[in-house]
């Protein structure tokens, strides 16, 4: 069988319906599921975007993309976190001191939960207007999931009007 190479064209923003805008947009969000359940697990947010993503995925492109992003984008996040929860339970629980490594971990999680808040809420206001952002490092690795001909879905993909291509390619 013979893979297919390229890429699907990317939506406008005037193709894209509000519900599919606020969808993308949500998947965002999900970095605020630990703080709506009110338990302090970096867990609840990665769980709750797997869940987003296995819900939406086969909705549109549009909102494939942004879920994947978002995963993939929470899953270091996710990672950093327990790091300050381990290092949290070690200390009041098992008497562990509290050296200087420790203080440089939490500064530098705190750094990267500031970026990845930055960041997210860009990416949620872009969503909104229908237009895509991409993240650093998983950007393009989203875009080439999604959007690779080779990819199996199908959504009706439609044909661009180039006079007024607003969302491109990650470089």
């Amino acid at each position: 069988m013979e893979e297919k190479t390229g890429y699907h064209s990317l939506p406008q923003p005037h193709e894209l319906s509000e519900r599919e805008k606020e969808d993308a947009m949500g998947a965002y969000l999900m970095m605020f599921a630990a703080v709506g359940a009110g338990l302090p697990l970096p867990v609840i947010n990665l769980i709750a975007a797997i869940i987003y993503y296995y819900i939406n995925r086969g909705k549109s492109l549009f909102i494939h993309f942004h879920s994947l992003q978002s995963l993939l984008s929470q899953i270091p996040t996710t990672v950093i976190n327990w790091g300050i929860v381990y290092i949290g339970v070690r200390y009041f629980f098992y008497d562990d001191p509290f050296t200087e490594i420790h203080k440089g971990y939490i500064l530098m999680a705190i750094l990267a939960n500031l970026i990845y808040f930055v960041f997210s809420i860009i990416a949620v206001v872009k969503a909104r207007k229908g237009k895509f952002y991409y993240f650093l490092f998983f950007g393009k690795y989203a875009y080439e999931q999604v959007f690779s001909l080779s990819n199996t879905r199908s959504y009706g993909d439609k044909s661009p009007d180039t006079n007024t291509e607003v969302n491109k390619p990650p470089i």
